[in-house]
C-alpha cells in the first residue's frame, strides 16, 4: 500500500504540474489578445522565453534557495541545482517523516509556480518595453528574487514560523509577481497616448477578444492543478475529499468573480464589459487560491464575487493614477492577492490577521523594492523602453522582425 499511495500521490502531483504549465498558455492568449496586433509576436515570445528562463533558474539555483534553508530564517542557504531523489528505503519506512511523492514531482509542481509569477509581470509592462531587458529581469526574479520569499513561507523561513497561511499562493505567486510588475510599470511609464495632459484616460483596446476569452479560461482549466495540488496529497480519503473539496470551491470563485464583475462593470459603464468580465474571473480565482479549503462553496462563491467588485474598482483607480497596466494584472493578481489572503481568517480558525498582514508587508516589500533596484539598473545600463518610433509602429517588427498578423501581399512580378 505505501508503494501504491507514493506512485498515485506521485502522479497526481505531476498531471497537477502539467495543468499549470498549461496556465503559461492561458497567460499567453489572454496577454495577446489584450495587446495591439503590432505587438502581439513580442508578447508571444515574452511568454515562451519567460516561460523557460524560469524553468532553467529554478533548476540552477531556485529551488535550492527556496528549500534548502533551516527553518525560521530570513536569508536562504546557497546552493546550485537539485538534490538526490527520495530513496526506496525512505519510502517503504512509512511514518509521518517518509516522502509520499517524488522529490523531481514537488520540483516539477513548483517550477511552474515561478513561471506564473514572472508571467504576471509581462502583461503589466507589454508594448513599450524591450524585450531583452525584460528577459534579464526573468533571470532576476525567477532565480533570486521570487525564491527568498518563496523560503519565507512555504520553505519554513520566517513568515511560516510566525503562522502566516497561504494554501497556493494569493500572496506568494500572485501578489508577488504583480509586485514586480507595478515597479516596472512605475519605472517605465505608460504608453504613448494613454494618457492626456488634461487627465483625460484613452481606451487602448485590445486586438482580439476571441482570444483573450480562450486564455481566460486555459488560466480557469490550469487553476485547478494550481489549487488542486497544493493539497499534496490524493491517496488518503482525507486529502481525497480535500482535493475535491478545492477544485468545487476554485470553480465557484471563479464564476463568482465573472458574475459580480459583470454586474458592477453593466452599473457603472452601462455596459456588459467583457474585458472586466475576464479579468472578474481571474480575480474570483487569484481571491480563493490563500484557501480553497476552508469555506464553503457558497463562502467561496463570496469571496470570489468580492474580488470580481475589488478589480473593477482597481483598475479604474490605477488608471486615474496613471498607471498604465494593459492587462488588468496589477489589479488582478496584486490588489485581488492582497484579498485573498486577508480573507484566510474568515474561514480558517487557525489562521490570524495579525499573521496575514505581517505576511502581506514582508513580501510585497521585499519583492517591490529588490525589482525596483534591478529595474533601475537595467535602465541605467542598457534602457528598458522601446524608442517612441518603434512603440508607434509596433515592437513586433522592431524586437522580433516578425508580425504576428502580416498584410497579405500580392508580389510584383
Amino acid at each position: 500500500m505505501t508503494e501504491l499511495a507514493y506512485a498515485l500521490d506521485t502522479f497526481y502531483f505531476l498531471v497537477c504540474g502539467a495543468l499549470v504549465m498549461w496556465m503559461a498558455a492561458g497567460f499567453s492568449m489572454l496577454e495577446a489578445g489584450l495587446v495591439r496586433s503590432k505587438n502581439t509576436a513580442e508578447i508571444l515570445t515574452k511568454n515562451i522565453a519567460l516561460f523557460a528562463i524560469a524553468c532553467t533558474m529554478y533548476l540552477l539555483v531556485g529551488y535550492y534557495l527556496m528549500y534548502s534553508s533551516s527553518a525560521g530564517g530570513i536569508l536562504p542557504s546557497l546552493g546550485f541545482l537539485l538534490g538526490g531523489e527520495n530513496s526506496v528505503d525512505a519510502v517503504m519506512a512509512g511514518g509521518d517523516d517518509a516522502p509520499y511523492y517524488s522529490a523531481r514531482a514537488d520540483f516539477f509542481f513548483q517550477v511552474v509556480f515561478v513561471a506564473t509569477a514572472m508571467s504576471i509581470v509581462s502583461g503589466a509592462v507589454a508594448e513599450r518595453m524591450k524585450l531583452w531587458a525584460f528577459l534579464i529581469f526573468a533571470v532576476i526574479l525567477t532565480g533570486f528574487i521570487y525564491p527568498v520569499s518563496g523560503y519565507w513561507t512555504w520553505g519554513g523561513g520566517w513568515l511560516a514560523e510566525i503562522g502566516f497561511s497561504d494554501y497556493a499562493g494569493s500572496g506568494i505567486v500572485h501578489m508577488a509577481g504583480a509586485s514586480a510588475a507595478l515597479a516596472g510599470v512605475l519605472v517605465l511609464g505608460p504608453r504613448k497616448g494613454k494618457y492626456g495632459k488634461d487627465g483625460a484616460i484613452y481606451a487602448i483596446p485590445g486586438a482580439n477578444m476571441p482570444l483573450a476569452t480562450l486564455g481566460t479560461f486555459i488560466l480557469w482549466l490550469g487553476w485547478f492543478g494550481f489549487n488542486g495540488g497544493s493539497e499534496l496529497k490524493v491517496s488518503d480519503v482525507t486529502s481525497a475529499n480535500n482535493m475535491a473539496q478545492v477544485l468545487v470551491n476554485t470553480n465557484a470563485a471563479a464564476a463568482g468573480g465573472v458574475i459580480a464583475a459583470l454586474i458592477l462593470a453593466k452599473a457603472w459603464f452601462r455596459k456588459a464589459d467583457l474585458t472586466m468580465a475576464l479579468n472578474g474571473a481571474i480575480a474570483g480565482l487569484v481571491s480563493i487560491t490563500a484557501d480553497p479549503l476552508s469555506p464553503s462553496a457558497l463562502g467561496a462563491t463570496l469571496i470570489g464575487g468580492f474580488g470580481g467588485l475589488l478589480v473593477v474598482v482597481s483598475i479604474v483607480c490605477l488608471d486615474k493614477l496613471k498607471l498604465d497596466d494593459p492587462v488588468g494584472a496589477i489589479s488582478a493578481h496584486g490588489v485581488v492577492g492582497i484579498w485573498g489572503v486577508l480573507a484566510v481568517p474568515l474561514s480558517n480558525g487557525d489562521a490570524s490577521f495579525g499573521a496575514q498582514i505581517i505576511g502581506i508587508f514582508g513580501i510585497f516589500v521585499w519583492v517591490f523594492v529588490a525589482s525596483l533596484i534591478v529595474w533601475l539598473i537595467l535602465k541605467a545600463v542598457m534602457g528598458i523602453r522601446v524608442s517612441e518610433e518603434e512603440e508607434y509602429e509596433g515592437v513586433d517588427l522592431a524586437e522580433c522582425g516578425l508580425e504576428a498578423y502580416p498584410e497579405f501581399n500580392v508580389a510584383k512580378k
